[in-house]
């Protein structure tokens, strides 16, 4: 489909105009308008790096906001459709192709829904690895999996999978934000349904800016600039949920003693792309708080994790095979849940490390 083409602007006022004719029916904001002026100029988006056409035609290449509830994009790209979900988070995108390489207006749309839902997916997707490695790339840098051994000639994809019969505690049904006791957690995780189940296994998401929002105030006078102590060892030690007493699991998880590492990272962190305070805690690896005593740790956590897992934080999402989901754990947890015995599961799971 070609995108809606205009010329011969005369100018900015009649080529806004024009703009929102194009688009009637869809939120068209944060436009620029550089000297469009009889006889030529160009219109671009404020998150489209590259100059539209210019001389006496005037070309949309794509309509990114954060407000948008629709883009158009350049040439032949089909318009993409956000559908956000009623709760705090979450909305599904229609219209994007992604076994096809996209444009970068495409990625900046999709890099933009994400940042503003926090967790998105693309419904009606036919993927082969090489498809998903490509589209996390997009996202940003690959990041690291430091307990769960990568598919042979795919190190960065890793299966989540149960089998039909698999007895083992389900894999990643507490609370957390993935790998959060690295030094630099990752932005972002990248999910792809192969197998899904014909019942079960949603996914539980918690928005933690609106958690953050809504922190009552003592809490927050309780936390405003101390540091959360992360560590892995609850799961991946000898001892841990996954270690050596874990049988019968289908997974490759790798548990070791680089568990026991503690790292510290703001309780309150701010959101290096959106600037946005969230918090950054979880029952799955946060352990205390630097600079309390270990009684008056645990009862602040335990407030926190109460306060941050309330309903009205909380976004349900169902899968479907051939779904493709980003979330951005630098401002949600997640949980797993099951209600699919008897049947297979099997995901494919990305890491993707922030921006540099």
């Amino acid at each position: 489909m070609r995108v809606k083409e205009f010329g011969d602007a005369q100018a900015d006022t009649a080529a806004r105009q024009a703009l929102e004719k194009a688009f009637t029916g869809r939120e068209v904001v944060q436009i620029n308008l550089d000297g469009v002026a009889a006889g030529g100029g160009r219109i671009h988006c404020a998150t489209q790096p590259e100059p539209a056409t210019q001389l006496n035609r005037c070309k949309v290449l794509c309509v990114p906001t954060i407000a948008a509830k629709a883009w158009m994009c350049e040439d032949d790209a089909q318009p993409m459709h956000i559908e956000p979900s009623p709760d705090s988070c979450g909305a599904l995108i229609h219209g994007v192709d992604l076994s096809q390489p996209l444009a970068a207006s495409q990625i900046a749309a999709i890099r933009t829904a994400w940042l503003r839902h926090q967790v998105v997916a693309f419904p009606g997707q036919k993927l082969a690895i090489d498809d998903i490695e490509r589209f996390a790339f997009y996202i940003g840098p690959r990041g690291e999996d430091p307990f769960i051994k990568g598919l042979p000639g795919h190190p960065h994809v890793v299966e989540v999978k149960r089998e039909a019969n698999e007895q083992s505690k389900l894999f990643a049904e507490t609370w957390h934000s993935d790998w959060s006791f690295l030094p630099s957690p990752p932005a972002g995780t990248v999910l792809y349904g192969e197998v899904i189940p014909p019942m079960g296994g949603d996914t539980l998401f918690a928005d933690q800016y609106a958690a953050c929002e809504a922190l009552p105030a003592a809490l927050r006078k309780a936390v405003l600039g101390r540091n959360a102590v992360h560590s892995a060892k609850g799961g991946y030690a000898k001892d841990g949920l996954y270690g050596e007493n874990d049988k019968g699991r289908s997974m490759a998880i790798i548990f070791n003693d680089t568990a026991l590492k503690t790292r510290q990272h703001p309780l309150i962190k701010r959101h290096p792309e959106t600037g946005r305070d969230a918090l950054f805690v979880n029952p799955g690896y946060t352990i205390g708080i630097d600079g309390l005593a270990p009684d008056e740790s645990r009862d602040v956590l335990l407030q926190l994790f109460k306060h941050q897992l309330q309903p009205q934080f909380i976004y349900r999402h169902t899968w479907q095979q051939g779904m493709l989901t980003l979330w951005d754990n630098r401002s949600l947890l997640h949980a797993a849940t099951g209600g699919y015995e008897g049947h297979r599961r099997l995901l494919y799971r990305v890491t993707v490390a922030e921006r540099a």
